[in-house]
């Protein structure tokens, strides 16, 4: 691995590609912690979010360090209905299999009204919750520091995207966690997310490479949407809560030539 720095405008190029892929994974994780973490008494959430992302940039800058060995996981384990394995394979069809039942699990409890997490209201204990995030973190870690070092060699360049990118994803966590928490569509939208991505992992593990575009771009129309729903919601809630506080208008009433009671409308000024 090389550890010199010097500024070029490919290693530029190279830097700011690995940046934008550490920041979307780093939101994935968000996601996914932002999900386990609630099930935790309200005063734990915050610990769990900061020691989850924590734990995932040590374990990422831990595997750039032995990029060595994680090269080695490509190399054929076995084969079976003549399809070869390697030990990256296995490890992303576990995590994709893992990831698709806890969003099918997070979907059906929302829908069937059976959610355990309450607000307030701890069903996971905190190492349940830090073991199940440790097991996707690893996931993630192994597919972009495999993607790194297929761009580059120099471990100055990823290591600094993989703080750079969690300092990042530190600060921002808990307003993702609260505005996912907040709205039930955005959680549902991002247990869909979390669901197409495992199946993106176990396809990958089986040999099926899908391009990223695909899978991302459906994910970046989806939450174009979900924002024109959210803007149209609060627009309904700004103009029932104006209704609401309508002043009473009086109306004066006088009587005409002919005995008759009339009404003089206010008018609006």
């Amino acid at each position: 691995m090389d550890f010199s720095l010097e500024f070029t405008p490919d290693l530029l190029a190279v830097f700011l590609t690995l940046f934008v892929l550490e920041v979307v994974l780093g939101v994935d994780n968000v996601i996914f912690i932002s999900i386990l973490a609630a099930k935790l008494p309200v005063e734990q959430q915050a610990k769990a979010r900061n020691l989850g992302l924590t734990l995932a940039m040590l374990m990422r800058v831990g595997l750039v360090f032995a990029a060595g060995w994680v090269i080695s996981l490509k190399e054929e384990l076995f084969t079976l209905f003549g399809m070869g394995f390697s030990g990256r394979d296995l490890i992303l069809i576990a995590g994709g299999l893992f990831l698709v039942y806890k969003a099918v699990t997070e979907i059906h409890h929302k829908l069937e009204g059976a959610e355990e997490h309450t607000t307030g209201a701890g069903t996971a204990t905190f190492g349940a919750v830090i073991a199940q995030i440790l097991v996707l973190d690893i996931v993630f870690s192994l597919d972009s520091v495999i993607t790194a070092v297929g761009m580059t060699e120099n471990m100055i360049v990823i290591i600094t995207v993989v703080v750079l990118s969690f300092g990042i994803m530190l600060v921002a966590a808990r307003y993702i966690f609260a505005f996912v928490n907040k709205h039930p569509t955005v959680k549902m939208l991002a247990l869909s997310f979390l669901l197409l991505i495992g199946v993106f992992l176990i396809a990958d593990g089986f040999g099926f490479k899908i391009d990223k575009a695909l899978i991302y771009m459906p994910m970046a129309f989806a939450i174009f949407v979900e924002a024109l729903n959210l803007a149209a919601a609060a627009r309904k809630r700004k103009r029932a809560a104006a209704a609401a506080t309508e002043p009473v208008h009086l109306h004066q009433q006088y009587v005409d030539d002919t005995g008759t009671v009339k009404e003089v409308q206010p008018v609006d000024r």
